[in-house]
């Protein structure tokens, strides 16, 4: 029987992507109602950036922060100039858009970068600990406290701040919010920024734990996109624990040859779990 506890604990790891890019999903969404399809995208951006910088010999602090400046940006610009055109459109239509961006993106890594894998390697790699006799390094640990301190500090910021509470108020009604003073487009803005912000940050992390693919790190959209369905993309707390289930599930699920094929169908399983479990009242109903 494999010995199941290395694949916990990297499943935890890359599970902590999950949910920095979730939240940054489930935090648009409550502020402009907007599901961002580009927020893998953008973190695999981030990620390109941030190794072409490191390849060309620059410091790798800079590099890491150019690509999540990169990611941030663009995530801004789109807010800005594009999304409020798209306000009152269907909420389908306002994915869809977002999903163009991504394939946009993808095509542009694509063909400046190429379909060839690579790493970006992190100088965390190199310090590690013992952990239930499993060696864990420091990457790791530090993707896993940055998800933590993320959802703690995004929940404080949404209850305790002005702009937290403005963009709480979008979510309730953004017809009401805008007639009784809210800036709406400020609001909106801010969202973006941290959407963008946590897509590099999550991009990175996830280039190093697994491979920097352009479609590999677009892709990761999918498990984020559940976390934040179990979530109703409302709660934080139930978007972290459907995160950490969905990576470490998938993780676990990698040494039983019967099932390991078929583990990137975990974040479709998941969320066709929750969307039953939401929806079995009114089936009840119907019946």
């Amino acid at each position: 029987m494999p010995d199941f506890m290395p694949f916990f604990v990297s499943g935890l790891a890359t599970a902590s992507t999950y949910v920095l890019s979730a939240v940054g999903i489930v935090v648009l969404y409550r502020a402009s109602g907007v599901v961002n399809f580009s927020q893998g995208a953008l973190g695999a951006l981030a990620a390109f950036i941030s190794w072409s910088i490191v390849e060309r010999g620059g410091p790798e602090p800079v590099a890491w922060l150019a690509g999540v400046l990169v990611s941030t940006s663009l995530a801004f610009l789109y807010g800005r100039a594009l999304a409020p055109r798209l306000a009152f459109s269907d909420p389908v239509m306002r994915a869809v858009a977002t999903l163009g961006v991504a394939l946009i993106l993808l095509g542009v890594m694509g063909y400046v970068w190429g379909e060839l894998p690579r790493r970006l390697r992190l100088p965390t790699d190199t310090m590690s600990f013992e952990l239930i006799g499993v060696r864990v390094t420091a990457t790791r640990a530090i993707a896993f406290a940055l998800a933590v301190l993320s959802t703690v500090a995004v929940m404080a910021f949404l209850a305790g701040s002005r702009l937290g509470l403005q963009m709480r108020a979008l979510a309730n009604n953004r017809d009401l919010s805008a007639l009784l003073g809210v800036p709406v487009l400020r609001a909106d803005g801010y969202a973006w920024i941290i959407s963008g912000a946590l897509a590099g940050v999550s991009g990175i992390l996830l280039a190093d734990l697994q491979r920097l693919s352009g479609q590999t790190l677009t892709f990761a959209v999918i498990p984020a996109i559940s976390a934040a369905v179990i979530g109703r993309f409302s709660s934080l707390p139930a978007t972290v624990a459907g995160g950490v289930a969905i990576g470490v599930c998938e993780a676990l699920l990698t040494p039983v040859p019967v099932v390991g094929p078929f583990r990137t169908a975990v974040p479709f399983v998941f969320s066709v779990v929750a969307l039953l479990w939401m929806q079995r009242k009114s089936t009840f109903v119907y019946r």
